[in-house]
């Protein structure tokens, strides 16, 4: 009866595939945030065809079930569990969850019979990697980060690909592994790139010659930052219109020049079409939608006392490039915040020069290069209208 209750996985959206042929299924894996899905979503969009089925396989309670459904994929619920590198007693329950989560992925993949894996991340991609490695499933699996978190460490070891969005990456890993590594750059949608300056401003209602700068924290909000932006509101309110996303843990009434939501999901690329600059998080992924679309960026990287403190190693790498400006997490002011917004914004040169080496950052083929590498290890050939680049 127990054995019955930890292998019960549920299934969400559309109906996962009758599965007859090996070659016709790709199993994607990861979430916790936003981050680590939708580059995952990125690449499925250039490897699926009618000849390709996909199937998501994520947490019950991660924002990543909401995304994956939206967009019509089959998503399988699994138990899963953070792996810590200090001492909590959750790290106990954690251990049954992701042991259970492997017995469940198992199962799950047993019976899909996936021709690979591809792995975006975070904790809940550990079991189905290791169910895989026991399979004899090959696995694809992408880092986003400039270091590797402890997920990603612990998949590369199953993995048969390990791709990377930066060259420097590649010495993070133990050398046995470099026969793996392919650097590829951050895959991102392609509606990234589509968005319409003029939709946007529809969307927010914007009827004024105002520039707009968009303030987000990542798909769970942060704290800092709206506390940040609520304190420089009453300044700000005639030197520009402000878009902010405040996360789904926190709302905040629109008003007058200020458009407020928990979080934008299809609206996103009209908003940073019509944004002068954002003030964001420096998460991988959004660093490179800012990077695909040119927004000059504001940075206030979570401070490694809140996470392993790879958001303040993103940050200062693009922040090299030219593309953004970073405040200090430990120190920032809203006086200080407020005086870099107001520089940005009185200085329409300085933003031209910082969309250009955003723009300069990316790699626009990302998505391309990783599907490749995917296809490879499916045996099988994707049709596409350009030969791509080689990885």
């Amino acid at each position: 009866m127990i054995l019955c209750i930890i292998v019960e996985q549920v299934t969400y959206g559309k109906k996962c595939p009758a599965i007859t042929d090996r070659r016709t299924v790709l199993v994607c894996t990861g979430g916790g945030t936003a981050g680590h899905v939708f580059p995952g979503l990125a690449v499925i969009e250039e490897i699926s065809n009618e000849a390709v089925a996909v199937v998501w396989i994520g947490s019950r309670r991660g924002i990543e079930r909401e995304i994956v459904i939206a967009r019509g994929i089959s998503y399988i619920a699994i138990p899963s569990g953070k792996l810590r590198r200090y001492f909590s007693l959750r790290n106990v329950a954690d251990v049954f969850r992701v042991c259970a989560g492997i017995v469940v992925s198992f199962f799950v993949l047993a019976r899909l019979r996936p021709a690979c894996i591809f792995s975006k991340g975070g904790f809940v991609a550990v079991p189905p990697v290791i169910a895989a490695r026991i399979l004899r499933i090959s696995v694809v699996t992408h880092e986003s980060d400039y270091d590797p978190g402890l997920a990603t460490r612990i998949i590369t070891r199953f993995a048969t690909r390990v791709c990377v969005a930066y060259p420097e990456t590649a010495r993070f890993f133990p050398a046995r592994y470099s026969s793996r590594i392919v650097v590829t750059g951050n895959p991102v949608r392609s509606a990234i790139t589509r968005g319409e300056a003029e939709r946007g401003r529809g969307f927010i209602g914007l009827n004024e010659s105002f520039p707009v700068v968009f303030v987000l924290g990542g798909s769970l909000g942060a704290v800092q930052i709206n506390e940040l932006i609520g304190a420089i509101r009453p300044k700000l309110h005639d030197r520009c219109f402000l878009v902010h996303q405040t996360g789904l843990h926190e709302q905040r009434a629109s008003e007058p020049r200020y458009f407020s939501r928990p979080f934008f999901g299809e609206e996103l690329p009209d908003i940073l079409a019509v944004a002068d600059m954002v003030v964001s998080r420096a998460g991988a992924g959004s660093i490179w939608e800012f990077a695909a679309t040119g927004t000059p960026a504001i940075l206030i990287p979570l401070p490694g006392g809140g996470s392993r403190g790879d958001q303040v190693r993103n940050a200062d790498l693009y922040a090299r490039s030219g593309a953004a400006v970073v405040l200090d997490p430990e120190s920032v002011t809203p006086e200080e915040l407020f005086r870099t917004i107001d520089r940005l914004l009185s200085n329409a040169e300085e933003r031209g020069r910082m969309s250009t080496a955003a723009r300069g950052f990316g790699a626009p083929d990302a998505a391309i290069r990783i599907a490749e590498l995917i296809s490879a290890e499916m045996g099988g050939r994707r049709d596409h209208d350009d030969e791509p680049n080689s990885a």
